[in-house]
Order: C-alpha cells, then sequence, then structure tokens
C-alpha cells in the first residue's frame, strides 16, 4: 500500500474526519448525513474517530482540494491533537494527497482509499481477496507519484530486475503492471467457472433471486430470517463482502436461489465496481432483484438512486428486462404512525415494493408470497399422477408451483400447479401422458 495505507497489525490509530461541503452537489443527501457515513466508514476500519467536521468548499484547489487557509487550520488541529490519520471525505488526486501529508505530517486517506482499506481487511473468499487485490493495485497504479525520495535513484541491472538506467519508480510500475496483468487471468478464471455454475443451475429451473441495497441496509439479517442461514449480519458497512448463496423455499413449495451481495454506497470507487464485476455478475443474472432498502433513515430515498445508478452501471435492473422489487427494510425502527403509511403504501404500489422487518419478522410471510407470485409466470394446469409415481410428485414440487393437490378414491393424484416454459417442457418430455390430460381438460 501507498505512505497513507492503514496496516492491520497497528495499534489503534486516532483519526480527524473532514468532509468537503461541496453545497448542491448533492441535492438528496444532506452535508451532515455524508460526515456521518464517512465516520462509519472510518470506525469500520477499526479507527478512533476523535474529530469530524464539514469543510466548507466553494472550489476545489488543484494542489490540495482545501483552500490554503483551511489546510492551516487543519494543520494546527492535527499538531495540537496528534492525529496519527486524516480521512478525507472526497476523491484526492495522487498530488493533493502526497501534499496534504507533507503539510499536516500525517496520514491521509481518501474516501476510495478508505473503502478499499475496508474491503482488503473483510474479505475472505479467495475470489474476494482477488477483487480486492486487483482492485488496490489498480488504485495503486495511480498513486505512483514521486512521494518518496527513494524514487528519484536511477538502478541498473538486467532481465526483470530493470534494464540500465530504468528509475525506481519505472520498476514499481511494471511491477504492478505484471501483478495486475495476472490478477486479472485469475479472475477470468473464476468468471469462468462462475459462468458455469450458472449454466448449471439453469439447467434445474429455479428461479434467482439477488438482493443488493445500499450498505448496512440489512440485507445479511433479511438473507438470515429468509433462508434460516447464518450469514454474519452486524450494525457495520460493508459486514458483507463475499456473496452467498442459499435456497429459499417458497410458498407451495417451489425452491429458488437466494444470493447475498456486496452492498453499494455512495461514490463506490470505480475499481470496485470493476474487480467485482465478477461477483456482481449475480445480480445481471438474477430472475429477480430485491432492492433492500433502509426505510427508517432520512437518507432513504438518496441511498435508492445510489443503488439504482450502480445497477445501471452494471446493465441489471428493470431496464435490462429484470423483475425489480423494493423491500423497505426496518419497518420497526419507525414510529407506528409511518409505519402503518408506509405499509399501506407498499400495498399501493401495486407490486412494486413490501414492507418488512428483516429483525421482527414484520412482513416476510408477505414479501415471500409476492416472491411466489413473481416465479410464477407459467400457466396454471390440472395434472394428473398415479398414487405410485412419487417421483413425478417430487419432480413438480421441486420444479413448480403446486397450488392444490386432491387425492382421489382411486389411485389417481390431481394436481393445480403452475411450471415456467422451460419447466413444462421437461415435464411433458418426462410425463406426456399426465400433461395431455391436463391440456384436454
Amino acid at each position: 500500500m501507498t505512505q497513507a495505507s492503514l496496516d492491520r497489525t497497528d495499534p489503534v490509530q486516532s483519526a480527524l474526519v473532514l468532509h468537503p461541503d461541496r453545497g448542491a452537489r448533492d441535492v438528496l443527501r444532506h452535508a451532515e448525513a455524508r460526515l456521518a457515513e464517512a465516520v462509519g466508514l472510518a470506525e469500520a476500519l477499526d479507527l478512533d474517530v476523535r474529530q469530524a467536521m464539514l469543510v466548507p468548499l466553494r472550489a476545489a484547489t488543484p494542489a490540495t482540494l482545501l483552500g490554503s487557509g483551511k489546510v492551516d487550520e487543519v494543520r494546527k488541529l492535527v499538531e495540537a491533537d496528534g492525529f496519527d490519520v486524516v480521512v478525507v471525505d472526497d476523491a484526492l488526486t495522487p498530488v493533493q494527497q502526497r501534499n496534504l501529508e507533507r503539510a499536516w505530517k500525517a496520514k491521509v486517506i481518501d474516501r476510495s482509499g478508505l473503502i478499499l482499506e475496508i474491503f482488503a481487511r473483510r474479505a475472505r473468499t479467495r475470489e474476494g481477496r482477488l477483487q480486492v487485490e486487483l482492485a488496490r493495485l489498480e488504485y495503486e497504479r495511480s498513486r505512483l507519484v514521486r512521494t518518496w525520495t527513494h524514487l528519484e535513484r536511477q538502478r541498473g541491472g538486467f532481465g526483470v530486475m530493470g534494464g540500465p538506467g530504468e528509475t525506481q519508480i519505472e520498476t514499481d510500475r511494471r511491477l504492478l503492471a505484471d501483478k495486475i496483468k495476472r490478477l486479472k487471468r485469475e479472475l477470468a478464471e473464476v468468471r469462468r467457472t462462475r459462468s458455469l455454475a450458472r449454466q448449471a443451475r439453469g439447467r434445474t429451473p429455479f428461479p434467482t433471486i439477488a438482493l443488493v441495497g445500499y450498505t448496512n441496509a440489512g440485507k445479511s439479517t433479511l438473507f438470515n430470517r429468509l433462508t434460516d442461514a447464518h450469514v454474519v449480519a452486524q450494525d457495520m458497512l460493508f459486514a458483507t463482502l463475499d456473496p452467498t448463496l442459499r435456497r429459499l423455499d417458497l410458498p407451495g413449495g417451489r425452491p429458488a436461489v437466494l444470493s447475498d451481495t456486496v452492498g453499494f454506497i455512495s461514490d463506490l470507487p470505480h475499481e470496485l465496481v470493476e474487480a467485482f464485476r465478477a461477483t456482481l455478475e449475480e445480480v445481471r443474472e438474477a430472475d429477480i432483484i430485491l432492492h433492500v432498502r433502509d426505510i427508517a433513515t432520512a437518507e432513504s430515498e438518496a441511498e435508492a438512486a445510489d443503488v439504482r445508478a450502480v445497477l445501471g452501471e452494471l446493465g441489471a435492473g428493470e431496464t435490462s428486462g429484470q423483475i425489480l422489487l423494493e423491500v423497505w427494510n426496518k419497518i420497526d425502527l419507525v414510529d407506528p404512525d409511518a409505519r402503518v403509511f408506509l405499509t399501506a403504501r407498499a400495498e399501493r404500489d401495486r407490486g412494486g415494493s413490501v414492507a418488512v422487518s428483516a429483525v421482527t419478522g414484520e412482513g416476510c410471510e408477505r414479501l415471500l408470497e409476492r416472491l411466489a407470485g413473481l416465479v410464477d409466470s407459467g400457466p396454471l394446469l390440472t395434472i394428473h399422477l398415479p398414487a405410485s409415481d412419487g417421483e413425478g410428485l417430487a419432480w413438480l414440487y421441486r420444479h413448480g408451483r403446486v397450488l392444490e393437490r386432491s387425492d382421489g378414491e382411486g389411485d389417481e393424484i390431481t394436481l393445480k400447479a403452475r411450471l415456467d416454459l422451460a419447466a413444462l417442457g421437461r415435464f411433458e418430455s418426462l410425463r406426456p401422458q399426465a400433461v395431455t390430460a391436463a391440456a384436454a381438460e
């Protein structure tokens, strides 16, 4: 990492968090809320945030982002309180980062670097670590300015150690480029493996449902509630990084595949979006996207806009023909009158939203019913099976939605069920007589 990176083995470091307030830059989100989010990001990195402040910013200064007066004011704060790290909740150019570090004599980390550090610590799977490492190296490549004096030295040599006269910075850039190429090759293999896994799931026509949402909206808590899983769910930004897939049993017996994904955030570093594209393909390939919103926060609309923007960048969502259902989570945290209003509003939304509490379970049964209705896109069929055909009966429950079952006096079972077109085609080949009898009615 760069000079501004934070080693996970370091003791707890004191931090000053600054949010440059650009005024009308973000009409949906209050500056105080953005500052609070920046504090949450710093705390997620185990920094001891001792002070946080808004910094008015009328126009960016090329050399330091902030004006000279504000830079001097912050310098005095850092000297007086001995802050180890200054977090600037904005994008800093390499030159700006270097100049601020020299002025404040402290580590400086911008928003992108902060998020990358969090991801680097939280990734657990090999795929997650590869993606974070690629994003980090892409970010680092732009940071290779002449920050240290050793970068100005020239060195001789041959082979992989650098040619005659190659500067240290050139060597570092070349080594970074080689690592990036290697990681991209490995991630291409990961993408191929995921594609094969999706094809395998496609051969068993289970609908796929992806949870997306702003970080800390409660996706993992809802995932655990719906699937009885034990995914880590904490009141912390980016508690989930590595994707998790579980079976979800919908009402009527039809199973689906539910995936929990990394949370989105405003100004998500482009390097992370690119690096996590392999993981986020699960979202793009899903039949249904559940957009989980923290409806209890005043920033809910702004956060929803950020999520829709990332979905658009991924080529996912309603514009791509996918079904998108908003889940208004955390209604247990709003006052009773607002809860009644939100629930009624969701009901009037013609199926576009459902109000739930992932913690208490309120509204989750209604959500499952809505999902069952969304995946039931096929025709309603009446199917006759011999009572001895346990295999055919089990197949229908696995691949369709059985709405009604009637056991006759003889050895025949009559079922009313829905099958999508792919499942119907397979069932016709397996049990042609049953389907013919159903079509004849």
